[in-house]
């Protein structure tokens, strides 16, 4: 009886804890159709209408716009385009109705000081080709749609008559494959806006490098090739890129940025996880799985293993040194084993988050954004960094990969919206990181999903 009644206080305290957490660092946002967008031709991969969520501005943030676009990797064929196809990643009717927002997208002055009263937008992201894609023609067979460029063009124009056209700041971010997004479209985002607008771009792990995989093969750029060619991206990339190099080339950052004249700061870390796992090490390969554990844990890596990785970060930081040292184009670069780490409230701003120079990278991006100070910093070689965050992953279900991550290298997705691999967050207990999944994946479903099932243990 005792250990029954203990059992329930436990229960009731820890639904308690959620809704807490839930109230102090997350809110739930409504997903937006932009129906009209259809008879455009401007659609995800399956034909539905694009979708983003709203969040309106309030006060001295009425006219300030940030939006954000969501992660979820790419697809290289038609084979693994379908694949995508009755995901949410390649469907509207597939998407959750709500989704948190939390860390950049906070509406709490503590959480997020310097856009929390902002209109704060998060686009879907559906295309498979961060929303470079239009190709006119669409296979009945397949009644695949590769027409992403027209999804972000749509999406622009159903923000700007909600307002936006009136826009006196404004920022577009995005986060891994949303984070590439950012850095070929921050041009056109700054053409688009109103010309005394000031505009920004920020990219969230969006920094992928063009390097060699652990048995030397360029994996990696042939797979950009291959999303380029099917997806007719060509079109849709910075000319200053394609007018030098190959268009499978201009989808790596960093033959692109040198061009780049809006003004845009990377979020990166130098061990970044999914570049690591789908870049240096994708399972083509690493058939013996010798890379399996390492990948899933930094902790578990040999040491020839991170000195492998520590190559990787050399590779990375030769990459970024076009970016230059500007006041214009700003760094956040850590030395953590992670992916993504402005959407979630523990890694953007808090307590406990990373640091470098004794700043956190809420406050490094808005003292760029506002030319407080500029911010150019490059952390040291892992493992010298105590504040890093670094993900430890789940072991692959290959009944997923199957479905979502044919090769091992189409997906990717940020760890926060990754529906084919699930990371652990070391600073929450088991359960808060269980609901938290439910939550990422289902949206308000999966809280009250949690709650119940909670309830009923």
């Amino acid at each position: 009886m005792e250990n029954a009644r203990m059992s329930q206080v436990l229960k009731f305290n820890f639904l308690v804890f959620l809704l807490i957490l839930l109230k102090a660092e997350g809110f739930f946002v409504p997903i937006t159709y932009i129906e009209n967008a259809v008879a455009k031709g401007a659609v995800c991969l399956d034909g539905t209408p694009p979708a983003y969520h709203f969040d309106k501005g309030t006060g001295s943030g009425i006219n300030n716009w940030f939006v954000h676009v969501e992660g979820g990797g790419w697809c290289n064929n038609v084979t693994t385009c379908l694949a995508r196809k009755s995901t949410r990643l390649g469907s509207s009717k597939e998407m959750a109705k709500q989704v948190a927002f939390s860390g950049l997208l906070s509406d709490k002055e503590n959480l997020n000081p310097d856009f929390y009263n902002w209109n704060r937008i998060k686009v879907r992201y559906c295309d498979g080709a961060s929303f470079t894609g239009d190709v006119e023609e669409v296979d009945s067979d397949t009644n695949l749609h590769f027409r992403g460029a027209r999804v972000f063009g749509a999406v622009i124009e159903d923000l700007m008559a909600k307002g936006m056209k009136n826009a006196e700041n404004a920022i577009l971010s995005g986060c891994s494959a949303g984070g590439l997004t950012s850095i070929l479209h921050c041009d056109r985002f700054g053409a688009l806006v109103p010309a005394s607008a000031k505009v920004k771009c920020l990219s969230d792990a969006g920094y992928f490098i063009n390097t060699k995989d652990v048995s030397g093969a360029q994996h990696i750029e042939k797979f950009y090739s291959q999303v380029v060619e099917t997806h007719g991206s060509a079109k849709n990339l910075p000319r200053s890129c394609t007018s030098r190099l190959s268009p499978g080339l201009c989808f790596f950052p960093q033959y692109v940025v040198s061009q780049i004249t809006t003004p845009i700061f990377f979020v990166n870390a130098a061990y970044d996880s999914w570049q690591i796992k789908n870049i240096l090490a994708p399972g083509v390969a690493d058939p013996h799985g010798r890379w399996h554990s390492c990948k899933l844990d930094i902790n578990n890596c040999s040491a020839d293993q991170l000195d492998v990785m520590q190559g990787f970060r050399s590779d990375f930081l030769r990459a970024l040194a076009v970016v230059g040292n500007t006041s214009s184009k700003g760094m956040f670069i850590d030395s953590c084993y992670a992916h993504c780490q402005t959407e979630m409230q523990e890694t953007w701003l808090r307590s406990d988050s990373p640091v470098l120079q004794k700043t956190t990278i809420a406050k490094a991006v808005g003292d760029w954004y506002f030319d407080r100070s500029p911010f150019h910093q490059i952390d040291c070689p892992y493992p010298c960094n105590p504040t890093c965050h670094n993900r430890v992953f789940e072991p692959d279900n290959p009944t997923k990969n199957a479905t979502n991550v044919p090769n091992n290298t189409t997906n990717g997705t940020s760890n926060t919206s990754s529906s084919a691999t699930r990371v652990s967050f070391p600073h929450l207990s088991k359960e808060a990181q269980w609901t938290g999944h439910l939550v990422i994946k289902r949206g308000i479903s999966g809280l009250l999903l949690a709650l119940v099932l909670l309830v009923n243990l």
